[in-house]
Order: structure tokens, then C-alpha cells, then sequence
């Protein structure tokens, strides 16, 4: 207790000039003060601001999510309906689907290098280029991309990626573009049927409503031009196509999970080195026996095969990486807004005929594919609204009975002494 006061004292001596100062201080801030409510509403301006500049900060973010959505909406839809459409003229030269895969599917070489020149310019650490693939390298397992991981693990997916987008291009020189991405749209579907079975998901009934009305839309789009072996034929390979993305997407998240964004451009440029090496020799076969023959390499149209490629590698590459910069939501519409540009295109270059049985087919798998945007948790944000509304709508009922209620008592205030001096 001595020392302790002992070091208080010598404190306390110290500090007095300076507490007498404060004191006095303070006595002249109490005088110049405001008062009380005049405190409050200086606060209340103070946390109103900051709110406001809150406010202000989360609208600008959210109109430049959405305003970059729209500049991706709009650039899966060119892409996506651009490559279809090109594809379509390239086959009237050169009708070589498998090749034109193969080729197109070479370009997935340049994912990689282009995430890391964005790395760079936009990452504050910057990696040599081996680091970064060491880095990304991890995504394969704790010894990176060895040979056996390579044929178990990136070889099926690379399988998977050449059928899916042969079936998707042959299909192409059987129907009109219309119908293929149309039909397409009902992968989404394929990818919630495999995901309820394979990986467990949840069971949402609006889901299996949209797989309904994906299946309708192929009987029904089958219908429209009267079961001829033709169309059929093409409608089955683009069923196929879409089967084949399902089956890709679904066996990803069971066998790699998810992956990051520089993971994923490694993943993709490991499917073009893939391609380099093991499917090169199916067009060169292809050509010998005539199955995809033509006369010279002069005649091949390089301008129309460049141009689907970089159409597809666009495509690919918002549908990747556009979640960075908006909503998945957003990126889904747009191969939805590519069925009606393709329709409008088909309806002036080519002899389609849109009678009432395509276009419900049409609007039906699009109906479908909407739904099947809706996130998981959507009923019980519905539930929520609608019990909000039901609580401000009992407020407001109250509110009112009140009103009414407090002016009964002043009527019979004011009536009661005039009834007293008339019993008097």
C-alpha cells in the first residue's frame, strides 16, 4: 500500500497543473456546448452522413456489377450465337465438324497465358510464370500434374469436352441454329437430374417442373417437323451435346470440386494440350478415308475457321471468369437471349418455318431454363416477403382502429357535460 501510494502521489502532484487545466477547459466547452437536442441532431446529421456515403458506396458498386452484367450478358449472347451462326456458313465450304472442333479446341491453349498477363497487371505480388503454374499446379493434388494424374483426371474431361462440342457442330449441318440453341439450353436441366442422383443435391420441385418442361420441349420441338429422320437425327445429336456438357459439369464438381480462377485457366489449357497430343490423329484418319475430305488446303476458309474459334474462345472465357465481375445469374441469361437472335437470323437466311408447335417448344425449354436460375433458397425468400407484407398490413389496420378509437373518447367528453347540465 505504501508504494503504491508512494507512485500515486508524485502522479497526482505532477498532473494537477494539467487537471486544472482541463477542468477549466471543460468548463469552457460546457459553455460553449450545444444543447442536448441540438447534440442529437448534430449526431444524427454525423450517422445520417455516414449511412448516406454507405449507401452511396453499395449503389455505385451494385450499378457497376450490373453494368458490367449487361456488357457480359451481351457478350455471351454475340459470342455464343456469332460462333453458331458461323459455324453454320463454314460448313457450306467446308464441311468438316470433327476438324473444326479440333481446331477450335486447340485455342483453349491460350487460357492460361492470358489469366497470367492479367495477374500481372492487376496483382499487387507478382509471380514469375512458374511460379504461378506451380501455384495452380496444386489444384491436381499435393504432387501437381503428373502423368497419372493427367490421363485420370484431365484426359475424361477432355473426352467429354471434343463430344460435346462435335455433337453440338454436326447437329448444326442437320437443323437450323434456332432449334440447336434452343435444345441446348436444356443441358441445365441434364446438370440438376445428374446432380439430385450423383452427387445428392437438394430436391427442389420447381426444378424437376423445369427438367419437365426441358423434355416436353425436345418431344415437342421433335413434332414440328413432322418426326422426319432428318431432323430427328439432329435434335438427338443435340440432346447428345447437351448430355455431354451435363455430364462434364457434374463430374468436375464430383471428381475436382471447385476450382479458382487460375486453376480453371490451367485445367482448360491442359485440355488443349490433350488435344494436341491424343485427338490429332481422328482428323488425319477423317481425311484418308474421305469421311471429312477436301480437295486443297487453299480452299479451307481460315477466315471463317479463326473467327469461330476466337468466338468460342470468348465465349469460354466469359462463361469462366465473368463471375469476377457480376452476378451467374446474368452470364446464364445471356445463352438464353442468343435463341431469339438466332431466330431472327434464321427467319431472314434460311426457310425455317416458326409455326405455333416450334415456338411453344421455344418458349417452353425457355420457361424451363429460366426456372432453373431460381437459387435454392428462393421459397423461403418468398415466404419471408409475403409474411412482411402480412405484418405491415396488421400495423396498418391497428393504426387505423386507433384513429377512430381516440376520437370516441373526445366526443364523449364533449357530449357528457352538456347531458349532466340537462339532468340538472
Amino acid at each position: 500500500m505504501k508504494k503504491h501510494s508512494a507512485r500515486v502521489a508524485p502522479l497526482s502532484a505532477c498532473n494537477s497543473p494539467v487537471l486544472t487545466l482541463t477542468k477549466v477547459e471543460g468548463d469552457e466547452r460546457s459553455r460553449e456546448s450545444p444543447a442536448p437536442a441540438e447534440a442529437q441532431m448534430q449526431a444524427g446529421a454525423e450517422g445520417g452522413g455516414r449511412v448516406s456515403r454507405c449507401c452511396w458506396k453499395c449503389s455505385v458498386t451494385q450499378l457497376k456489377k450490373i453494368f458490367w452484367g449487361v456488357a457480359v450478358v451481351l457478350g455471351v449472347c454475340s459470342s455464343w450465337s456469332g460462333s453458331t451462326q458461323l459455324a453454320k456458313l463454314t460448313f457450306k465450304k467446308f464441311d468438316a465438324p470433327f476438324t473444326l472442333t479440333w481446331f477450335a479446341t486447340n485455342w483453349n491453349f491460350l487460357f492460361f497465358p492470358l489469366y497470367y498477363l492479367g495477374h500481372v497487371f492487376k496483382s499487387a505480388e507478382k509471380q514469375s510464370p512458374k511460379q504461378r503454374y506451380r501455384e495452380c499446379c496444386r489444384f491436381f493434388g499435393d504432387n501437381g500434374l503428373t502423368l497419372k494424374v493427367f490421363f485420370t483426371k484431365a484426359a475424361p474431361f477432355g473426352v467429354l469436352w471434343t463430344l460435346t462440342n462435335y455433337l453440338y457442330l454436326h447437329a448444326i449441318k442437320k437443323i437450323n441454329t434456332t432449334d440447336v440453341s434452343v435444345l441446348f439450353c436444356c443441358n441445365k436441366a441434364f446438370v440438376f437430374l445428374l446432380s439430385w442422383i450423383v452427387l445428392r443435391d437438394r430436391f427442389m420441385g420447381v426444378r424437376i417442373v423445369a427438367a419437365i418442361f426441358a423434355i416436353a420441349g425436345i418431344v415437342m420441338m421433335t413434332y414440328a417437323d413432322g418426326f422426319h429422320s432428318h431432323s430427328v437425327i439432329g435434335i438427338a445429336l443435340v440432346v447428345g451435346s447437351a448430355s455431354m456438357s451435363a455430364l462434364y459439369k457434374v463430374l468436375f464438381k464430383l471428381l475436382l470440386g471447385s476450382a479458382k480462377f487460375g486453376e480453371a485457366a490451367l485445367f482448360l489449357s491442359v485440355l488443349a494440350v490433350f488435344n494436341v497430343l491424343f485427338v490429332t490423329c481422328i482428323p488425319v484418319i477423317l481425311y484418308f478415308t474421305k469421311v471429312e475430305y477436301w480437295s486443297s488446303f487453299a480452299v479451307v476458309p481460315w477466315g471463317n475457321l479463326c473467327g469461330f474459334s476466337i468466338l468460342l474462345l470468348t465465349f469460354n472465357i466469359l462463361l469462366n471468369f465473368g463471375i469476377a465481375i457480376t452476378y451467374p445469374t446474368l452470364i446464364s441469361l445471356g445463352i438464353v437471349l442468343s435463341v431469339p437472335v438466332n431466330a431472327v437470323v434464321d427467319h431472314y437466311t434460311s426457310e425455317i418455318v416458326f409455326n405455333s408447335v416450334r415456338v411453344i417448344a421455344i418458349v417452353i425449354i425457355g420457361l424451363g431454363f429460366l426456372l432453373l436460375l431460381l437459387p435454392e433458397e428462393w421459397d423461403v425468400w418468398v415466404i419471408k416477403l409475403l409474411t412482411r407484407l402480412k405484418v405491415r398490413k396488421k400495423e396498418e389496420i391497428p393504426e387505423g382502429n386507433g384513429d377512430i378509437a381516440s376520437g370516441l373518447p373526445n366526443k364523449s367528453r364533449r357530449t357528457r357535460p352538456s347531458m349532466s347540465s340537462f339532468a340538472h
